[in-house]
């Protein structure tokens, strides 16, 4: 079962003289306004399926890839040969009263063909490495969908803490409003101070101020995931709060090596490392083919025609039809130190794509050590949270028994209510940290969200 996180937190109102706390978050019943019913539910699942399919950045990502597969096709095609035709016309004006020499009219056609023999291997070279490419961009992609799983589930998983957080102060504030309606009654029956009565009164109102700020909080995350799916100003959103289980929080974590060892070979940002060096590899290949000589062959057909030409017998198009072929070879001898330069470089930038790749997964080593440490010292946290808030629940309780019984004073009244309402927040938050931390190992595996359904 979900709860449904709806509309904008209402703060709190003051009716009829007394101050009342309402609240719309989270609740598990369908908002009564027309407005509220007609607002999309989302769940954590939709949520990231609308954003990766629409997410403006992805989608630019996604055209870089398919822009690379073109210039895969254009490096596979340098190795076929070309073909071009052309023509020329020409009209040459002669201001001359001698009648020999009158204006002319010429046109030449030619057909032309080349093809590279030989070029040191650079045409097939640069083939395998725009592959290479095409591999690398596609990693690419799959690297900014995981950035967009993670912001999402971070967002989700903080407006969820923060609607439990409005409910939370919501009914601390509940509490505190009975407390000053009974220490009224007490006061008007002249069994407390008005001192005790102003300061009951001052704990509801500091109560009815943390609910304001707890509903500005979950405003704000919840604009946070707007953002992040790009939703139109006009569009509002639920949110669906799944029923999370205790043993969900403290479900037990696979070994970290085994976890790193799984990421190792899941996410896409290692292999997109590993191939960046491959490319630069051949990167230095392409520059020592610099040095390698080039054979390369050309043919041609022409023809030609001139209006003033004089007496040819047949057509002068026909008469005059050429054919050629040639074969050049071309040896660099010195080339101003520039095929040096250009290994030199490619292996400084081989280089530099293996530290690359060893960063890469020193940071995802870092990213899964914290990770995995936060989980566990966020389960830790919420085991002790829990006992924590289960004894100051019963000393809260007792103390109220023994303040309506005059045996306890208001300022323990308050600190015992204050330690309860306390020891929630702290449940809250080791609850979502633990959670956070749990998907993030999970997305880390290749795995998906699988707490959060």
């Amino acid at each position: 079962m979900t709860d449904s996180i709806s509309g904008t937190a209402e703060r709190p109102t003051e009716h009829a003289g007394n101050t009342v706390a309402t609240t719309g978050e989270p609740t598990a019943t369908i908002p009564a306004s027309d407005t509220l019913s007609a607002t999309k539910t989302w769940t954590l699942n939709e949520c990231l399926r609308y954003a990766l399919e629409n997410n403006i950045q992805l989608r630019q990502s996604r055209n870089n890839y398919l822009s690379g597969l073109e210039d895969t096709e254009e490096a596979k095609a340098a190795m076929l040969p070309s073909l071009t035709a052309s023509t020329t016309q020409g009209f040459t004006n002669y201001p001359s009263t001698n009648v020999s020499d009158r204006n002319t009219y010429t046109g030449t056609y030619g057909v032309n063909a080349g093809l590279t023999l030989y070029e040191g291997g650079k045409l097939r070279t640069a083939v395998r490495q725009q592959k290479l490419q095409n591999r690398i961009d596609a990693l690419t992609v799959a690297e900014s969908e995981n950035d967009i799983r993670i912001a999402i589930v971070q967002a989700y998983l903080q407006a969820l803490y923060a609607a439990e957080a409005v409910e939370v102060a919501r009914n601390t504030a509940e509490v505190s409003r009975a407390q000053r309606d009974r220490a009224e009654e007490l006061w008007k029956a002249g069994s407390i101070s008005r001192v005790d009565l102003a300061q009951l009164e001052s704990q509801y109102a500091s109560d009815l101020y943390q609910v304001t700020t707890a509903c500005s909080t979950l405003d704000n995350y919840r604009l946070q995931l707007k953002q992040l799916l790009e939703l139109d100003i006009t569009e509002e959103m639920n949110l669906a709060a799944p029923a999370i289980q205790k043993s969900e929080v403290l479900s037990s974590l696979p070994a970290k090596a085994a976890i790193y060892a799984t990421a190792l070979e899941a996410m896409p940002e290692i292999e997109r490392g590993k191939l960046a060096v491959e490319s630069a590899e051949l990167g230095i290949r392409q520059a020592r083919a610099g040095f390698y000589p080039s054979v390369s062959l050309t043919a041609g057909i022409g023809t030609g025609h001139m209006s003033n030409g004089g007496y040819e017998s047949g057509s002068q198009i026909w008469n005059r039809f050429n054919e050629n072929l040639g074969l050049t070879l071309s040896v660099p001898i010195f080339s101003n130190r520039r095929n040096r330069t250009a290994v030199n470089k490619a292996r400084l930038e081989e280089a530099n794509s293996r530290l690359s790749w060893q960063d890469l997964q020193k940071t995802l080593l870092r990213e899964v050590e914290s990770a995995y440490l936060d989980a566990l010292s966020a389960q830790s946290q919420y085991r002790a949270a829990t006992e924590k808030e289960r004894y100051a629940r019963e000393s809260f309780d007792l103390t109220q028994e023994q303040f309506n019984l005059g045996v306890k004073n208001t300022v323990e009244l308050i600190t015992a209510q204050n330690e309860w309402a306390s020891s929630r927040q702290e449940v809250l938050q080791a609850k979502y940290m633990a959670l956070l931390n749990i998907e993030l190992l999970n997305i880390y595996q290749g795995l998906g969200t699988r707490t959060i359904n």
